[in-house]
This record gives structure tokens, C-alpha cells and sequence, in this order.
């Protein structure tokens, strides 16, 4: 049988690196997490008992937008964490975060349309751009601009749209509300259009990260009851659209989606609530933060981007291999710490870096330092 060319998506490396710890897992291994950005911690406990007890009502379609008060509750939290005065309206509840690229791309281009994206960055936007034939522009940030975008790099860039991450996956970089602004500024002026994901907001150890909705309502603005509220297995997630965007969303999600999970909407609606228990979970995360900014270098991994945000470190292992996939799979069964090469994130100088996650408990930072440290001095 047939089969069509933008079917032929490259594979996502970390999923694949899951898999070989799960295997050696099964195999009776121990083997300590830091390959995926999946939260240690489960959905908040509000959000469970909210879902407990919608059990014994009909949980079934919900409109295609999703429940009007998840949407008011979404708009509540811009104005506790940006200040800013949101339309529920244009708060759009999505299966995921992965499903809101799938509308805002198929929204905003035409086949063949070419969208930029920093790289290093989270491989699914190039799969999912090809996948919708659409063609992603891969641009080459540097350590000096934090590992994100500016305009400078985008100079003589034919493209129709730009996707920016902050903070970054990889590199839980982020931009300035001055370094996100010139960007918007930039697009604007060359009518591209702008998306910006700030899933990772809410998960920072300094100065919080700025949303461009505080810049401007002509972008798509992209995010996830995932990372922060640690429900990356009820893919909730949602996207806030420019008012005149809003009817064009709600076709195609009729269509693509139907709806949202409605159990899922109605622990996130609780899950927005649960403010003592989310910031709880974000002091686990800077702890371990500080154990790995102290017990990476002490492994050899000494040059790591600037860890603003999110819960990853990004290092630069050039001086220790050129071959960043052989290293992960050595120190995955070496030392039995599971870690992703940066193949994921940047195709081309992905060979030379690694991203290391530090979602999971502090016992676990602190056992897998140990064993990278024991490991990397050995070999």
C-alpha cells in the first residue's frame, strides 16, 4: 500500500531512549530518569477529587472549545500571572499542547508555507510542520543569545512563520520581555506570523518568564497542563488565538478533535485552584536544580546554557565525544542513568550535546549524579 512522503517523520529520540531504560528495567536494571520532561510528581490532589466526583455524571462531549468555565478559569490565571485582561473567549482547550500546534499550523499556513524555529528546539514542531506539508526553516541560535532566537538570525530567512520557545526545551533558556519583544516587532513588520509556546511558564527560579501576550494579541500563544501542573497524562492543554481567529479554530477542532477528554477539563478546571501544592512541587524542582548545577561538573559535564526555567540542563559535550547518541547509550548502560542526546533538538550540532531532565524526585537527581559522576570518572 501506498504511503505518503510527509508521513515519513523522523522518530523522537527521547521516546526512544524511554524505551531502552524500560527494557533494562524489565531486564531488572535500575535505572534513574533524566531523559524525558515528565513530572515525578501526579495531578494535583484538588484535580483528582474533582474528577472522583464527576464519576457519576455523564462525562461526554463538551463543545469544541471547551467547558466555557475551564476557558473563564484560564483568562483568571493571565491576570494572577501576567496581569493581563483576557476574553475567555479566545482561550481555546485543547487535547494537549500537541494538538494546539496541529490547529494553530493548520491554521495560520498553506502547504508548502515555511516556519522557523531555533534550534536547538523540540523536534516535534519539524515532524509535525512536515507531517502537515509544511516546510520548517531550522535556525542556528547561539550561546551568547542564551540559545534563543533574535532578529539578527532571521535576516534573509524566507518564512511565513516563526515558533518560539521560552523557556526553551531544550535548553530552559528564556527571553526577556526586551528579547521577545524585538522578535514580535521583527515578525510583525515582515507579516510572520508568531506562536509562542510557553508551556514551561509557571516552572521558574529567578524572574518569571514573560508571555507575548503581554507584547501583543497578534500571536498564538501555546500551553499545557502538563509540566506545571504535572498532568502530562491527561493531555490538557490550550491555546489563546486573536479574537478574529477564533471561529476559524473552532471549525477545525470540530472536525479534527470534536472536544477536548471532558474528564480531563474538569481536573484541570480544579487543577487551577491547587496554588500551594503546584508551588510546592516547583521548590522540588529547584532543589533539584541546585543539585544538578553542583553535581554535573563534578561528572565532566561542565558547560551547560543558562537554566532559567523548566526543568532540563542542556550541556555541551563536544570535548567529551562527537557521537552524543553513543554517549547516552553508554551512560544509560554503564551507569544506568537514562539521557537524551541532542539529536532530538538540533540536528546537525545535536551530535556534540546532551539534555539531562531533573522532573523526577530529589532522590533520584541526587542517586543519578552519583552514578554519572562514578561513571564518567571511569571511563
Amino acid at each position: 500500500m501506498q504511503r505518503s512522503r510527509r508521513g515519513q517523520v523522523d522518530p523522537f529520540i527521547v521516546m526512544d531512549m524511554m524505551e531502552e531504560a524500560r527494557s533494562l528495567e524489565a531486564a531488572g536494571r535500575s535505572i534513574i530518569h533524566m531523559e524525558v520532561g515528565q513530572p515525578g510528581t501526579g495531578a494535583p490532589r484538588g484535580a483528582r477529587a474533582a474528577v472522583a466526583a464527576a464519576l457519576d455524571q455523564p462525562l461526554g462531549y463538551t463543545v469544541a472549545l471547551g467547558l466555557p468555565e475551564l476557558r473563564r478559569g484560564i483568562a483568571r490565571l493571565y491576570q494572577r500571572w501576567y496581569g493581563i485582561d483576557l476574553n475567555p473567549d479566545r482561550v481555546i482547550v485543547t487535547s494537549g499542547s500537541s494538538s494546539a500546534f496541529l490547529l494553530a499550523f493548520s491554521a495560520l499556513f498553506d502547504a508548502g508555507d515555511r516556519v522557523g524555529l531555533g534550534e536547538p528546539g523540540y523536534p516535534s514542531y519539524r515532524q509535525i510542520l512536515r507531517a502537515l506539508s509544511l516546510t520548517p526553516v531550522g535556525i542556528p541560535t547561539k550561546v551568547e543569545n542564551r540559545l534563543q532566537p533574535v532578529p539578527a538570525d532571521l535576516e534573509g530567512v524566507e518564512m511565513q512563520g516563526l515558533i518560539v520557545a521560552s523557556p526553551g526545551n531544550p535548553s530552559g533558556t528564556m527571553l526577556s520581555h526586551g528579547a521577545l519583544k524585538a522578535l514580535m516587532d521583527h515578525c510583525a513588520a515582515r507579516g510572520i506570523s508568531f506562536v509562542s509556546d510557553e508551556i514551561y511558564h509557571g516552572l521558574h527560579y529567578g524572574d518569571r518568564a514573560v508571555s507575548a501576550l503581554e507584547i501583543s494579541d497578534e500571536a498564538y500563544v501555546i500551553n499545557s497542563f502538563s509540566k506545571y501542573f504535572s498532568m502530562t497524562g491527561w493531555r490538557i492543554g490550550w491555546m489563546v488565538v486573536p479574537e478574529d481567529h477564533i471561529r476559524t479554530i473552532e471549525r477545525l477542532a470540530q472536525n479534527m478533535f470534536i472536544c477536548p477528554p471532558h474528564a480531563s477539563q474538569v481536573a484541570a478546571l480544579a487543577a487551577l485552584e491547587c496554588i500551594d501544592e503546584l508551588e510546592a512541587n516547583r521548590a522540588v524542582y529547584a532543589e533539584n536544580r541546585r543539585l544538578m548545577l553542583e553535581g554535573l561538573p563534578l561528572a565532566g559535564f561542565t558547560r551547560i546554557a543558562p537554566t532559567d526555567g523548566a526543568f532540563y540542563v542542556y550541556a555541551d559535550v563536544s570535548d567529551l565525544t562527537d557521537d552524543s547518541l553513543k554517549l547516552a547509550r553508554d551512560i544509560l548502560h554503564g551507569a544506568g542513568v537514562a539521557v537524551t542526546p541532542g539529536l532530538d533538538f538540533d540536528p546537525i550540532r545535536g551530535k556534540t550535546t546532551l539534555r539531562f531532565s531533573y522532573a523526577r524526585a530529589t532522590v533520584d537527581i541526587a542517586e543519578g549524579l552519583t552514578r554519572l559522576r562514578q561513571f564518567m570518572q571511569g571511563r
